[in-house]
């Protein structure tokens, strides 16, 4: 497999396969001096870039990344553990994401206010139109999508005709590298998108000293994401820290179709997602046939060997997690919760558990597990379940499973979460619409193309007469 320029004969960090610890690649990192380097080239850069030129590079780079989807996979696969059914999908989401950005760069925000609606207003036209930020945007994710959150953060980035410098998780850096190529083939000027190898705390420190980086997304850690907005000053900085998310299941729902959901949210990228169903609050007249029905949905979720189509799920991201992820489980058990299926691991590998009669004030629901467990948590009235789900430190996204509009419409108005999805998992949502948390999921700000390509600009407003005086 052919990798993008930057691999070393002395390498400084290396990528191995988290499943079967094989050597991927061997890379240089970028010390303080080639991240300001970096940082100075994409400052000085002017985009010169028209709304036609840039849906042209995003594109082009959509059907690239089409055409070469099952290698893309792979890499992802190879870095990260990731089994292939959920990189492939992930190619997928970041295809759609280039092709609606292609589309959206050619729409024009700008918008037109008469002087003359007010008593005694002058006949004038303001004109309002979004500009790129004058400075760096710099960007730093994490090892759970390597293709497409450096794509969300990339793609809007590039549409609003911006620089961006990005520092990709060292577990899984190639993804990143691969997909700034792909766009430097399809026409993207190097200085728009650069990809920072290296060591996080180190580049990040680098990051927040320069003045030339007008602002920071950041993917990743509660703690490291208040330590980069407490750095961070006087600029924007836009943060989606992780999330508790729950799948509530009303007594009216279907027991089957409900349970398919908890173990799809559950357990689809290995756990490994923000949005990933946490926390399963089950309405106690429907307790015993739901976790039947999840134990069962829950042993068609094969894992093991990434590259095997057959299992649907690869490995976590190290053996440590999955460590992790038993220690949390046996701590569960020791106070009364009952595994019903799997925590076993081997290596990296760990397998999607079912953990049941769990209390809100277990470690394993209380912080956020990352990794395929489904805990089930009893309720009785819609009151109880909206405390549980909103006794956490997290806001980010929740499920529900009812047919019944008046829950519906008093979860969505009481729930402390970003995004609320009936009859679909917490993670299900649209690439063009807004998503984020609150509380320690975020600040609020929204990702979601239209929303990220908002925050990479600024509003410019003019105001000319018009008309006769």
């Amino acid at each position: 497999m052919d990798f993008p320029t930057g691999l070393q004969a002395s390498p400084t960090l290396t990528v191995r396969n988290p499943f079967n610890g094989e050597l991927i690649a061997e890379l240089a990192q970028f010390g303080p001096d080639l991240v300001r380097a970096a940082i100075t080239r994409a400052a000085r850069y002017k985009a010169p870039l028209s709304r036609a030129e840039r849906s042209r590079i995003l594109g082009t780079t959509s059907n690239a990344l089409a055409a070469q989807a099952p290698t893309f996979a792979r890499l992802i696969s190879s870095e990260s553990g990731l089994g292939l059914r959920d990189t492939l999908a992930e190619v997928d989401r970041t295809v759609e994401l280039l092709h609606l950005a292609a589309a959206e760069v050619l729409r024009d925000e700008a918008q037109c206010f008469a002087g003359d609606a007010r008593v005694g207003g002058a006949r004038s036209r303001t004109v309002s139109q979004r500009e790129p930020r004058l400075g760096v945007i710099a960007a730093i994710t994490p090892f759970n999508h390597p293709l497409h959150q450096v794509a969300h953060k990339a793609v809007p980035a590039i549409a609003t005709n911006n620089r961006m410098v990005l520092r990709p998780s060292s577990r899984v850096p190639l993804s990143a590298l691969r997909f700034a190529a792909l766009l430097r083939e399809a026409g993207l000027p190097e200085p728009m998108f650069q990809v920072l190898v290296g060591d996080a705390r180190a580049i990040a420190g680098v990051l927040l000293d320069s003045p030339e980086v007008e602002m920071l997304s950041f993917t990743g850690g509660v703690e490291a994401g208040h330590e980069l907005a407490r750095a961070a000053g006087y600029r924007r900085v836009v943060l989606e820290l992780g999330g508790n998310d729950a799948l509530i299941v009303m007594d009216d729902a279907c027991p089957e179709a409900s349970a398919k959901l908890a173990a799809q949210g559950a357990y689809a990228n290995s756990g490994q997602r923000c949005t990933a169903v946490k926390r399963i609050l089950v309405q106690r007249a429907l307790h015993q046939v739901f976790v039947e029905a999840l134990v069962e949905a829950s042993r068609e979720w094969s894992h093991g060997d990434p590259f095997d189509l057959s299992n649907r799920i690869g490995c976590v991201i190290d053996a440590d997690a999955a460590g992790a992820l038993r220690a949390r489980v046996d701590a569960a058990a020791a106070r009364g919760g009952r595994v019903l299926l799997g925590n076993q691991s081997h290596g990296a590998a760990y397998a999607p558990t079912v953990v049941d009669d769990v209390r809100p004030d277990f470690d394993l629901v209380r912080e956020e597990t990352f990794g395929p467990v489904a805990p089930v948590i009893t309720f009785d009235t819609v009151d109880e379940a909206i405390a549980i789900a909103n006794a956490s430190d997290y806001g980010l996204s929740s499920g529900l499973c009812t047919n019944r509009l008046d829950v519906i419409d008093r979860m969505f108005h009481s729930l402390e979460v970003g995004n609320l999805n009936v009859w679909d998992v917490p993670g299900a949502r649209s690439a063009l619409a807004p998503f984020g948390g609150i509380k320690n999921s975020g600040l609020g700000d929204k990702e979601g193309l239209l929303e990220s390509m908002r925050a990479c600009t600024y509003v410019k407003t003019l105001t000319l007469p018009w008309g006769k005086p």
